[in-house]
C-alpha cells in the first residue's frame, strides 16, 4: 500500500544535506503523456549529479528505486509505485553542448527534439531522426530509441550512469549491447549522461531532414492525443501496426482506452481511461493479433508499478494450441 508520508518521516534522518526537491505521494498521471495511474510513493527530483549520488549512498538498501524520464513511453499501474521514484530534472541533468567539430555531450534529461536542435545549430548530421521521438535521451539510451532508420546505438561513444551506491560508471557502446529498441544493461544504473557522435555536415541537409521527419510524425501519429508513443515494437520482417490491423484491432476500445484509428500501433487515453484500461487493451491486442497471424508482439511501451487489487492484467501467454 502507498503511504508516503510514512516512507519520508523513515527517510528523513537520511536526507541531510540533500539539494533535490523530494515529495511523498505524487500523482503520476500529471508526469505520464498518457494520464494515467497511481501515486509515486516518495519522489525525487535531484539538484545534479552529486546531489543525486549523495541520496543514493544515504537511502537505506531496502527501499526500491524506480527510475522515470519525461513520461512519453511509460505507462503507471494505478496502485501506483513504491519506495523512491527519481526523475532527473532538465535544470540539473539537461546540459547540452557541443564539444568538438562531431560530438555532442547531452545530459539524460536532454529532450530528444533539443537533442536534434543543438546537432543542427553545430552542423553534426545524423540526429534528425530525434525530431520524432517524443522523449528523452535517458529513455533512448535505455531503449536504442529510433525513428526513420536511425537509432541511438549509432551514435553512443560513451554513457554516463551511477549505480545504486551512488558510484560513477562510464559504459562504451560495447557495454550497452544494444539490439533493436533495447539495451541489456544492468537495472539499477542510472544513466545522468552521454558522448554522442555524428558527422559534419551541411545544416540546410540536415533541416531537410528534420523538417521530413517533423511532417511525417505529424501526418500519420495521433500526437495530439493522450498516447505514448509507439505501443509494441516492430516484429521481424514486418511492421506491428500492419498485424494489429489484419487483426481487427484498429479503433478497438476497452473503457477509456483505444487504439488509433490514424496509427493503430498508437494507444490512447480518449479521456478517462485508467491504466488498467491501457493494458489490458495491449493484452488483448496481443492475443487477438497472435491468433490471426501467429506473430508475438512485445511492449515498447514500459508498464510499471503495482495493479489495485482486482484489476490486475494477466500478459498474454501465446501457446502453440492458440494459433493451431
Amino acid at each position: 500500500m502507498i503511504d508516503g508520508e510514512a516512507l519520508l518521516k523513515r527517510l528523513q534522518p537520511s536526507l541531510e544535506g540533500i539539494r533535490g526537491r523530494i515529495h511523498p505521494n505524487v500523482d503520476m498521471s500529471k508526469v505520464t503523456w498518457f494520464r494515467a495511474g497511481g501515486l509515486a510513493e516518495v519522489f525525487y527530483q535531484p539538484a545534479d549529479e552529486a546531489d543525486l549520488a549523495v541520496f543514493l549512498k544515504k537511502l537505506p538498501r531496502d527501499v526500491p528505486i524506480t527510475i522515470v524520464g519525461i513520461g512519453s513511453n511509460l505507462l503507471i499501474r494505478d496502485g501506483g509505485i513504491a519506495g523512491v521514484t527519481i526523475r532527473l530534472s532538465a535544470k540539473g541533468f539537461g546540459e547540452t553542448q557541443q564539444v568538438s567539430q562531431t560530438r555532442i555531450f547531452a545530459g539524460a534529461a536532454t529532450t530528444d527534439k533539443r537533442l536534434a536542435s543543438v546537432a543542427l545549430e553545430a552542423g553534426i548530421s545524423g540526429f534528425h531522426f530525434y525530431c520524432g521521438i517524443p522523449g528523452g535521451l535517458g529513455g533512448a539510451l535505455k531503449m536504442n530509441g529510433g525513428a526513420n532508420g536511425g537509432e541511438t546505438a549509432q551514435h553512443v561513444v560513451e554513457v554516463y550512469a551511477l549505480d545504486r551506491e551512488g558510484k560513477r560508471h562510464i559504459l562504451n557502446l560495447s557495454d550497452m549491447h544494444y539490439s533493436y529498441r533495447q539495451s541489456k544493461v544492468d537495472d539499477g544504473l542510472i544513466f545522468v549522461g552521454a558522448l554522442l557522435e555524428g558527422q559534419k555536415g551541411n545544416k540546410e541537409d540536415i533541416k531537410k531532414a528534420m523538417d521530413e521527419a517533423i511532417r511525417h510524425r505529424e501526418e500519420v501519429q495521433p500526437i495530439r492525443e493522450k498516447t505514448g508513443g509507439s505501443t509494441f515494437r516492430n516484429p521481424e520482417g514486418t511492421s506491428a501496426w500492419k498485424v494489429i490491423d489484419e487483426a481487427g484491432c484498429r479503433g478497438l476500445t476497452i473503457g477509456g482506452a483505444e487504439m488509433s484509428t490514424m496509427h493503430c500501433n498508437f494507444m490512447i487515453n480518449t479521456g478517462n481511461a485508467t491504466a488498467y484500461d491501457l493494458e489490458l487493451l495491449g493484452e488483448t491486442v496481443r492475443k487477438r493479433v497472435f491468433e490471426k497471424t501467429g506473430i508475438n508482439l512485445h511492449w515498447e511501451i514500459k508498464r510499471i508499478g503495482q495493479f489495485v487489487t482486482g484489476k490486475e492484467v494477466k500478459p498474454f501467454v501465446p501457446s502453440p494450441s492458440d494459433n493451431a
